[in-house]
């Protein structure tokens, strides 16, 4: 039988935030993003780590085999500094790249500051599970996830969560079904074609 929930992990990746120099902030953006844009219920796995590619290599790898996450969105770690490992653990677990989301990010990023351009982030698939690096600051981490609107609110450059509903759908198969994601469309609208659509 299909979960009746979307299993989502959250990983900030920071040397400081993982010691306690600081607090970690981008968890706690996300959890706060998610209630407000997912209709579908949705249970949460909360991993703060640091920047070591093993670990973070270990860590996505634990939320896909055995936690048995839908979805994991990560924050940190992906610019070009030598400790910004990020992308390249996220590879490393990849069974498909899916290079669109990156480039969307930096597509919506470069409305704001033209440092987007040296953010890495990257999309892949492990199994079932849809693996998003987002950017570190919550601002930036809500400008990716929703798009650019205007002042009445029409979308004017669509933000990457619309399509990860769809995404979801398609890794599906018999034998391992996925739960349905529907979102709040007055915060981000999902698409789907409309053979894919379910009543509600």
């Amino acid at each position: 039988m299909v979960k009746q929930f979307i299993k989502i992990g959250l990983v900030s990746i920071s040397d400081r935030a993982s010691q306690g120099v600081y607090e970690d902030k981008g968890i706690p953006s996300l959890q706060a993003w998610l209630q407000q844009a997912l209709v579908t219920p949705f249970e949460s796995v909360a991993r703060v780590i640091p920047d070591e590619q093993a670990e973070i290599e270990a860590t996505l790898i634990d939320l896909v085999d055995v936690e048995g996450c839908h979805l994991i969105l990560t924050t940190g770690g992906t610019g070009p500094a030598l400790r910004d490992v990020t992308p390249e653990a996220t590879q490393a677990v990849a069974d498909r790249e899916m290079p669109g989301f990156g480039e969307q990010m930096r597509q919506i990023s470069l409305h704001f500051v033209p440092t987007a351009i040296l953010s890495r982030q990257v999309a892949v698939i492990r199994q079932q599970c849809l693996i998003i690096n987002l950017p570190g600051q919550p601002k930036a981490i809500q400008e990716t996830l929703e798009g650019l609107k205007d002042a009445d609110g029409k979308v004017i450059v669509h933000g990457i969560f619309a399509a990860v509903p769809y995404c979801l759908d398609l890794l599906a198969t018999d034998q391992a079904p996925m739960p349905y994601v529907e979102t709040n469309a007055d915060k981000v609208k999902a698409f789907r074609p409309k053979s894919a659509i379910k009543p509600t």
